[in-house]
């Protein structure tokens, strides 16, 4: 899900950019510091909307940087679990090591499924929470298909997918899915398209 939020960040500059355009340096680096990067906090953050405030300067010593506060909108996605997402899938494999706490998947164990992602976000799908007709067909192109090859998940496939569990570290968030659910699965699949 996007936010639209405020945060705070104290922003280093040094002394050969100060001058009539400060503020536009000190807007530019905060963009290229912080966009695209992930907070285990708030999520990832996609864009910088507006800068609200650039406080007074603090010079460190020693080094003639000067921090400022910098306040400033921006729009981060964060996945929740019940969360529905349209996901592009990256890998499907046999066996994949998830090392998840206990609550989504016991820690350390080999599951069959696939990767799957929606923005920066990485989405794993087992082979337990696809819908019980399909079957991993291994080959050039490992897929999982229905018994009467009608349906195909393998690369490159856009599906729906529910979040039913995520991960939260400092700086990633990964998710378990399902499509084992009314109105989810492929919705694009990219050996039709040939």
């Amino acid at each position: 899900m996007f936010f639209h939020i405020v945060l705070e960040r104290n922003m280093q500059l040094h002394p050969r950019h100060f001058g009539r355009d400060l503020r536009e340096k000190l807007v530019s680096k905060l963009m290229k510091d912080v966009e695209g990067t992930c907070s285990g906090r708030h999520g990832f953050i996609v864009a910088i909307t507006g800068i609200e405030s650039v406080g007074k300067g603090l010079i460190r010593d020693g080094t003639g940087f000067v921090t400022f506060p910098v306040k400033y909108q921006c729009v981060v996605f964060r996945p929740f679990k019940g969360e529905i997402l349209e996901a592009v899938v990256t890998m499907v494999n046999k066996l994949a090591l998830l090392h998840l706490p206990i609550d989504i998947y016991p820690c350390g164990i080999l599951q069959m499924g696939f990767f799957a992602e929606a923005g920066p976000v990485q989405i794993f799908v087992s082979n337990h929470l696809i819908p019980d007709d399909m079957e991993f067909q291994s080959g050039d192109v490992p897929n999982y298909t229905t018994s009467d090859g009608s349906v195909k998940i393998q690369k490159e496939s856009e599906v729906r997918l529910k979040i039913i569990g995520t991960r939260v570290d400092a700086t990633e968030i990964f998710c378990i899915g399902t499509i084992k659910d009314d109105f989810l699965g492929v919705i694009s699949d990219p050996g039709t398209n040939a």
